[in-house]
């Protein structure tokens, strides 16, 4: 393992074993979410309507500042793409308002901006997106605790499966990139979360047949949609699957307190 490689699983560790807010996952049905990053539009139109057909839904990490823009992942979201994600029963969730790492402002400069980013959608839809995932996944101890403490959840890039104890201020999450030849790799997460009976997080960004490096073809997102479905899991949003919890947004505010950020 090289030194990079080692000095990642530590921060992992770090980020996964301080200022946590804990609520108990045990003793019931196993669930799959899946979810989006950044909200590019096939996300949507092909990925939700996938998910639609298995009567299914999923959640949208968006960030304010990406609609109307395109990048190497497609065409992002516009403004009635948001309220086709509610009227579709999708959840709307928040990426930060600039689509900006933790590590590369403030931690104040950054709460700013996921307070940005929540005002903007709620202005726009009406609805305010109580569910927050890190852009690039990236996480600081004094972002952790500041920003769990505004939230009902906040999704890492971390892999794992959550339980039986649940990190509200750090969900564990795995990326569905790439073509079919993967299905089997995530099919065996699905298996391994029914065995464990915990809750396992998808996240991807693009779904086209084309995609990009962080995206995913529509072959691949439909084999593990259905695997999902097959395997009797319960299939939810980030934020119905809290509610299943019985954990409402105030209430995640007021799970565990957070322990004091060492850095």
């Amino acid at each position: 393992m090289s030194l990079r490689s080692r000095l990642g699983t530590a921060r992992s560790l770090v980020m996964s074993s301080l200022c946590r807010r804990v609520v108990p996952f045990a003793g019931r049905k196993a669930i799959v979410s899946f979810s989006f990053d950044d909200f590019p539009r096939t996300a949507l139109t092909a990925g939700g309507s996938i998910l639609e057909e298995a009567g299914a839904r999923g959640t949208y990490y968006a960030a304010a500042a990406l609609m109307n823009t395109s990048d190497e992942l497609g065409e992002h979201f516009t403004a009635p793409d948001l309220f086709a994600v509610l009227e579709r029963g999708h959840e709307l969730g928040n990426h930060t308002f600039g689509h900006i790492s933790s590590r590369s402002v403030s931690c104040s400069e950054f709460c700013s901006n996921v307070e940005q980013g929540r005002r903007a959608f709620e202005e726009r839809t009406g609805v305010n997106p109580q569910n927050f995932s890190y852009p690039f996944g990236d996480v600081t101890l004094r972002a952790k605790q500041a920003v769990g403490s505004k939230v009902a959840s906040a999704r890492s890039i971390t892999p794992g499966c959550n339980g039986p104890e649940i990190d509200l201020n750090l969900l564990r999450a795995n990326k569905l990139y790439g073509d079919i030849d993967q299905a089997s790799r995530l099919n065996a997460l699905i298996r391994e979360n029914v065995r464990r009976k915990s809750w396992l997080i998808f996240y991807t960004h693009d779904v086209r047949p084309r995609p990009s490096v962080y995206g995913c073809t529509p072959e691949l997102f439909e084999s593990v949609v259905s695997s999902a479905v097959a395997s009797a899991s319960e299939i939810l949003p980030v934020g119905q699957a809290l509610i299943s919890l019985g954990i409402q947004p105030a209430a995640a505010r007021e799970a565990e307190p957070a322990r004091a950020a060492r850095s």
